[in-house]
């Protein structure tokens, strides 16, 4: 994932969604997918369909979890036969990757810990619709021509059940001018999981984001003690599929 270029062409479809709104490409994925913010306080999201996190179920999990956490406000989804998009309303924040944080890493890290744990302990799992699944991981993978380790088939026994973001990565959590956390974006994986799915993707995120040795400084600002053989299970699941 990358910030495209100033210069990016903008589809036929996000121009018409921005209805005359001056637009700035600021997020390219690696699918092709493009973010655009506009100058009337709106995010374009544009990208071709995407079968393992589409924009359809990114507005179903927002419309949802928005009842009891800071997640952007839909306005407007849809697609085509080759294309699909999603219209948000604009948050207040940046992104916990923000360059305002590369010379204070610790801020942005903590942030993201005790920002999860908020997230955990308030949406009510027994009200979820949706389960992100580690069987659906690894059976999507193989369907692609994967070969996984046959270790991958046997997750270690839930340690605490609660509503995953399904891609908690460091980006995809917004924060304050002053590094407090303000929402969630992304959340088209949302769903109940083990805890240890989310807590160990983001703690690895931190190495990608700012370089070693913040993995468990989030860890520790999520309030709970390294687990490493789960640790090690969900970061080698999602590295591997």
């Amino acid at each position: 994932m990358s910030i495209p270029s100033a210069t990016t062409e903008i589809p036929p479809t996000v121009l018409s969604l921005a209805a005359g709104a001056a637009l700035t490409p600021v997020w390219l994925n690696g699918i092709g997918g493009l973010t655009f913010r506009t100058d009337d306080g709106r995010y374009i999201k544009w990208g071709p369909h995407d079968a393992e996190a589409n924009m359809h179920d990114e507005a179903e999990r927002m419309r949802w979890a928005r009842q009891w956490i800071s997640v952007p406000e839909v306005l407007d989804q849809g697609e085509d036969d080759a294309h699909e998009w999603l219209v948000t309303v604009a948050l207040p924040g940046h992104s916990a990757v923000d360059h305002r944080w590369s010379e204070d890493p610790e801020v942005a890290v903590r942030a993201v810990g005790a920002a999860l744990r908020t997230m955990h302990d308030s949406l009510p799992v027994e009200q979820c619709p949706w389960a992100w699944d580690p069987a659906w991981r690894i059976a999507n993978a193989e369907e692609r021509g994967v070969t996984l380790p046959a270790d991958l088939h046997r997750p270690p026994p839930v340690d605490r059940l609660v509503v995953c973001h399904g891609d908690a990565c460091m980006p995809n959590t917004l924060l304050d001018d002053t590094g407090r956390p303000l929402a969630h974006v992304d959340l088209a994986a949302l769903g109940a999981a083990d805890r240890w799915a989310d807590i160990a993707v983001a703690s690895m995120s931190t190495e990608w984001n700012f370089g070693p040795g913040w993995a468990d400084t989030l860890i520790e600002a999520y309030g709970i003690a390294p687990d490493r053989e789960r640790l090690e299970y969900y970061r080698r699941l999602w590295n591997e599929t």
